[in-house]
């Protein structure tokens, strides 16, 4: 049986040689006939640690490596420019005196 391969989103790098994947699909509701979103998340295996938060990525079905990982990294379609800065509060502009007159 041919392996299952998914595209979708990286929605986390975080942990150590793994990589959470947000995978979107859309599907007819077998009833009303509405065109529905389902959203689910993978974690795939990065040991390279090739892939970034944002990034368009292809996983692939392989034996489980551990309890949550099932899947693996193939390929990085489109990489994302995050830059991973946190955008400046409001408390921070005050704090080093921002609109002084």
């Amino acid at each position: 049986m041919p392996r299952k391969t998914l595209v979708g989103t990286v929605v986390s790098d975080k942990m150590d040689k793994t990589i959470v994947v947000s995978v979107t699909r859309t599907h007819i509701h077998p009833f009303y006939g509405k065109t529905m979103k389902t959203t689910k998340k993978y974690h795939a295996d990065d040991p390279e640690g090739l892939a970034g938060m944002g990034d368009t990525v292809e996983i692939e079905e392989c034996k489980p490596l551990s309890k949550m990982k099932k899947f693996k990294l193939v390929k990085v379609l489109k990489k994302d420019v995050y830059t991973g800065e946190i955008p400046e509060t409001p408390e921070a502009v005050e704090d080093s005196g921002g609109d002084e007159k």
